[in-house]
């Protein structure tokens, strides 16, 4: 299948084939359907983060020991993750150098042992 050139924008949830304004942050080359994926990555994110938000009203509880807010954390790492994966060597250097992936490599690491 042939992939094409897309701009992505993380925080607006953006992806797009045009280039406007500030969504070139990552630049990737995917899929129709790895495009869809991604798409669904940001719904799942986008779900956690309006759960968590309703949850963030409960004093008591601490975010390090809440399922709503591991959900958008584990989400916004696959979104990163996948972006890395399909993004060109300027996404790929700016994500690395962002750190969010590390846990994500080192796990990966242990398993090729």
């Amino acid at each position: 299948m042939e992939k094409n050139k897309y701009y992505v924008n993380v925080g607006s949830q953006e992806i797009s084939v045009n280039h406007d304004g500030n969504n070139d942050i990552f630049t990737i080359y995917a899929t129709e359907e790895e495009v869809i994926e991604l798409r669904g990555f940001f719904d799942e994110v986008h779900n956690a983060d309006e759960r968590a938000f309703w949850r963030s009203h409960i004093p008591f509880r601490h975010y390090h020991d809440d399922e709503p807010n591991r959900e958008f954390d584990n989400g916004v790492r696959t979104v990163f993750s996948r972006i890395y994966e399909l993004g060109d060597e300027k996404t790929r250097e700016h994500i690395g150098s962002m750190g969010i992936l590390e846990d994500r490599d080192s796990t990966e690491g242990r398993r090729h042992l």
